[in-house]
């Protein structure tokens, strides 16, 4: 294929398709321009940060490590044309996923090598990239960075393999694989070519027609409401659990400033407190009884003293029922809790707590 190329309808030229020297080049021009992958063919308003280049398995290191606002998982396998392990690609993808799913069950430790990243590139904490890069708050970004979780913990990764010309047989075999699994698997050929000082590159997607047909599961994001987050909860956690998040609720509607509902695939609400300086969120409840404090990066955000956060995390971890306590080795901005929230005392020693530092925040506030 070739283009033509001309300055206000004169003096048109045509340029050839020009060859990408080496995979390495590929990488990282992927890496500095995310947008080259054309994911907003699934949904208009995706785009994709690139987190991490060579991201470390034990299967070997990833080319590119992406993610989404609602917290999806990609894997970008780079490949020449001329290359002759194209056409084990798509296996060494996969055996990628796999083995990012086996090895970071600790959240924590997946997270830390993204925030060294961001560090080292932006001197900036992962979650505060996600917050720039996305143009989000920091609500926002507790429910994308839990999705990443969930989506970690499950499996639940897409894959995307960039090529600078895809053969008729790829496509086919990712069509297949679409069509005959739970996979998500992207092609994308990117054509190159050059003018003078300027390289201009062709993104062409595959794959996605076949996964829009079959089924339409992609994290589109919903607004939740009280109704819809009980209604949810009461699906997903009977009994006990259920009247537990009933009363999480109602303690949060008492104590907390306001409750806000989250957007997402899973219900959530967020127990939120105002300061002089803006909200803080201290606490997120899911429908599934999930409940988490990420008290490091409500340290980090400097809207509340710091004693009182370190104070609320010294007494966090002496309540009954915590399941993880995890940090960071940078400024620890990673210290999250989650509660069993079938440990009736752990709860309420945590409610306990909770009311405490709501009391205190608003006397600081006076």
């Amino acid at each position: 294929m070739s283009i033509i190329i001309s300055k206000q309808g004169h003096n048109a030229q045509k340029l050839e398709k020009s060859d990408f020297e080496k995979e390495d080049y590929l990488q990282n021009y992927i890496h500095n321009n995310p947008e080259s992958i054309p994911i907003y063919e699934l949904k208009e308003d995706k785009k994709l940060f690139v987190a991490k280049r060579e991201f470390p398995t034990n299967a070997g290191p990833i080319d590119a490590l992406a993610i989404d606002k609602d917290g999806d998982i990609y894997i970008v396998e780079t490949k020449l044309y001329k290359n002759p392990d194209k056409r084990t690609v798509v296996a060494q993808a996969l055996d990628y996923g796999a083995a990012l799913w086996k090895r970071f069950n600790d959240f924590n430790e997946f997270t830390e090598i993204l925030n060294q990243e961001t560090q080292k590139k932006f001197n900036l904490a992962f979650q505060e990239k996600i917050e720039e890069f996305f143009e989000i708050d920091s609500e926002q970004s507790e429910l994308t960075l839990d999705a990443i979780r969930k989506n970690l913990n499950e499996g639940n990764i897409k894959f995307v393999i960039l090529m600078d010309s895809i053969d008729e047989r790829l496509k086919d075999l990712i069509i297949y694989i679409n069509q005959n699994s739970q996979f998500d698997i992207y092609a994308v050929q990117l054509e190159y070519y050059k003018f003078e000082q300027y390289e201009i590159m062709i993104p062409k997607l595959f794959g996605v027609e076949v996964k829009k047909n079959i089924r339409t599961s992609y994290s589109h994001r919903r607004k939740w409401t009280k109704e819809e987050f009980l209604r949810d909860a009461k699906e997903k956690s009977a009994g006990d659990t259920y009247k537990a998040i009933e009363d999480l609720l109602e303690f949060s509607y008492k104590n907390a400033d306001r409750v806000a509902y989250g957007s997402g695939n899973e219900g959530c609400f967020s127990y939120k407190l105002k300061t002089s300086k803006g909200e803080i969120t201290p606490m997120l409840v899911y429908s599934d009884g999930e409940i988490y404090a990420s008290l490091g990066y409500l340290r980090s955000q400097n809207k509340v003293p710091s004693e009182f956060v370190d104070d609320l995390i010294e007494k966090f971890k002496k309540v009954k029922g915590i399941k993880k306590v995890s940090s960071s080795e940078q400024g620890e901005p990673m210290i999250k809790f989650s509660f069993d929230i079938q440990e009736k005392r752990g709860v309420e020693e945590m409610k306990n707590e909770m009311r405490k530092f709501s009391e205190k925040v608003r006397a600081q506030n006076k």
